[in-house]
C-alpha cells in the first residue's frame, strides 16, 4: 500500500468528520454524559455524577471559543494580506 495514499485517505476522513461536526469534542462530550449517568445512577455517587455532568458544557464551550479564535485569526490574515488584481 502506498503511504501517501493512506495519508490522503486519513486526511480526507478527518476533514469529513470535522465538516460534519462530529469530531473528538462531540465524542468527549457524549462520553462525559455517559460517565456522569454511570456515576449518578449505577454507582450511586450523585455528587460525582453531577460534577462530571458539568464537563460537556465546558468542553463544548472551549471548543467553540477556539474555533472562533481560529476564524478571527484567518480573517485578520486575509485583511492584512495585500490584494493582487
Amino acid at each position: 500500500m502506498n503511504p501517501t495514499a493512506d495519508t490522503d485517505d486519513r486526511n480526507a476522513l478527518a476533514a469529513e468528520i470535522e465538516a460534519s461536526g462530529f469530531g473528538p469534542v462531540v465524542l468527549a462530550s457524549i462520553g462525559s454524559v455517559a460517565l456522569a449517568l454511570y456515576y449518578y445512577y449505577v454507582r450511586g455517587e450523585k455528587q460525582r455524577g453531577q460534577f462530571v455532568g458539568l464537563w460537556p458544557a465546558t468542553i463544548l464551550g472551549m471548543a467553540s471559543y477556539l474555533k472562533l479564535a481560529k476564524i478571527e485569526r484567518e480573517r485578520a490574515a486575509e485583511r492584512s494580506a495585500p490584494e493582487s488584481e
